[in-house]
C-alpha cells in the first residue's frame, strides 16, 4: 500500500485520541487500533517508515505509539 495513505489513514486514528487527557493510554489505544485492524503487511510497512524516515508526516502521538506498542 502507498506510505502516504498509510501515513493518512493512521494520522486519522491519532486524530480520535487527541482528546485523551492521558496521553499514553491515547497511544497504547492508537497502537491497539493498527494492531487489531491492520494486516501485518501494512503494521510492518509504517514500522519501516518511523525507523527508516523518522515517521515523516505522522502526527508525534502517533509516531510515539507505534515505536512504543506497534505489534509486528
Amino acid at each position: 500500500m502507498d506510505i502516504q495513505r498509510l501515513i493518512s489513514m493512521a494520522n486519522q486514528i491519532g486524530d480520535f485520541y487527541e482528546s485523551y487527557p492521558d496521553k499514553s493510554h491515547a497511544e497504547q489505544d492508537i497502537a491497539g487500533h493498527l494492531n487489531k485492524f491492520w494486516a501485518l503487511p501494512m503494521r510492518q510497512q509504517i514500522a519501516k517508515h518511523v525507523q527508516t524516515q523518522n515517521g515523516e508526516g505522522l502526527h508525534v502521538q502517533v509516531k510515539r505509539a507505534i515505536q512504543a506498542h506497534l505489534q509486528l
